[in-house]
């Protein structure tokens, strides 16, 4: 890989986190690369009525390795979650 596609993303896609269920949510962790911080990141997505929805939480909060950033995702999409539930997807 050159010197260019390292600095500005290119190459091989990173494999995306596996989901995690909570209270009948999937969640995937999907913090943001941006400039070496992590912003903190997730997808929520439940059946409803034989329909997937799906909601993109982003928070301004960066933090500065992935494995942080990977556990706050996680962390504030479950506190959305119990905020409030189905309401996401009004």
């Amino acid at each position: 890989m050159s010197i260019l596609s390292k600095l500005f993303g290119g190459g091989a896609p990173k494999p995306e986190a596996k989901p995690e269920d909570y209270k009948g949510f999937a969640i995937t962790p999907a913090p943001k690369n941006e400039g070496g911080r992590f912003r903190v990141g997730a997808r929520l997505e439940k059946e409803i009525d034989g329909e997937l929805k799906s909601h993109t939480l982003i928070r301004a909060d960066m933090l500065d390795d992935l494995a942080s950033a990977v556990d706050t995702s996680t962390r504030k999409a479950k506190q959305m979650i119990d905020e409030q539930g189905d309401r996401l997807f009004d």
